[in-house]
């Protein structure tokens, strides 16, 4: 079977792509991995006045609807660029809340969403097995954590952890705060939520693999040794041919889980994107050589991702075993 996007969400990805590249995304990514949020969030009123976040909620809450495939076409972008924040998990909260409003929990729905849709808020969440790590709560708007069957919102998180990524800044929520939802609707919905991480996570992987592999052709074709440039070597070739083979290869599996968004076809994309980003990255280490390692290159922006996005929201044997569990 071949998957073709329709004309309205080909266009939909070139619009992104064009307000993104020319969104200097770098100086956002750098000041926000400062601790310097106002760059990124003027991004991010961009992108929710362009109608990314608005993908992952209902229209009765402002959204326009839960749009996988949409949502798959901007996070692809969104990693492409590297935009900072909590992208990922603005989604979880939103996925989180639609579904608890549809067990007749409502009122967080209510409250959150249309903030959430229109980009004007943000949120982080923890989940039960997701980790106990809140990604960016410092610049999140609503910080939210689910216990057992109790969701909470916050009260504020702990000093700020160390990361393979400056830009993915990790914080564990303060315990306590307001109940916002409690009861086995809570437990169903966080598992919900999780696929929904997960899947934005796999689009965001491939973005970031198929924008160390831009960078590293670009580079291939300048670089010169012998008076040649690196990418006419034959060993360069096949690597750079090997990775995107490993990229085109998750797309349909990326695109396949975004149109039935089952646990096992999002834990197959989701292991797949991520493994091809980091072999992405790898290539693209390898081929610069040692300025790859310096923190100066842009290059470094994607290369620090690479792996903690694989590891985000499912491990490779998480992944695995969700995959197993459901062929």
């Amino acid at each position: 079977m071949r998957f073709l996007l329709t004309d309205e969400q080909a266009a939909f990805g070139r619009s992104l792509e064009a307000m993104l590249s020319a969104a200097d995304s770098p100086s956002a990514v750098r000041a926000w991995a400062a601790g310097n949020a106002v760059p990124g969030n003027a991004l991010w009123a961009r992108l929710g006045s362009a109608g990314v976040f608005a993908l992952a909620v209902p229209e009765e809450y402002e959204g326009v609807g839960r749009l996988p495939v949409e949502l798959a076409v901007a996070y692809v972008e969104l990693g492409r660029y590297a935009v900072p924040g909590p992208v990922v998990e603005t989604v979880a909260a939103a996925a989180l809340l639609a579904r608890l409003a549809e067990h007749g929990e409502a009122g967080p729905a209510k409250r959150l969403l249309p903030a959430l849709a229109s980009g004007g808020a943000s949120a982080t969440l923890t989940l039960p097995g997701g980790g106990p790590y809140a990604l960016d709560a410092d610049a999140a708007t609503y910080v939210l954590s689910v216990h057992g069957e109790e969701l909470r919102l916050a009260p504020g998180h702990g000093a700020l952890r160390a990361s393979s990524d400056p830009a993915r800044r990790l914080y564990r929520p303060s315990p306590g705060g307001e109940l916002l939802a409690s009861g086995p609707a809570v437990r169903a919905a966080a598992g919900y939520a999780a696929d929904w991480a997960a899947f934005a996570t796999a689009a965001q992987s491939l973005g970031t693999g198929l924008a160390l592999l831009e960078r590293t052709v670009a580079y291939a074709k300048q670089r010169t040794q012998f008076g040649t440039a690196i990418g006419g070597f034959q060993a360069v070739k096949h690597r750079l041919a090997d990775t995107l083979v490993g990229l085109e290869f998750a797309r349909p599996l990326l695109f396949g889980a975004a149109l039935s968004m089952t646990t096992a076809d999002i834990a197959a994309a989701k292991l797949t994107t991520g493994e091809a980003a980091y072999a992405a990255a790898r290539t693209a280490l390898q081929v610069h050589g040692a300025v790859g390692y310096t923190e100066e290159l842009d290059l470094s922006l994607w290369l620090r991702k690479a792996r903690p996005l694989r590891d985000a929201w499912g491990t490779p044997s998480d992944c695995r075993r969700k995959v197993l569990a459901g062929s």
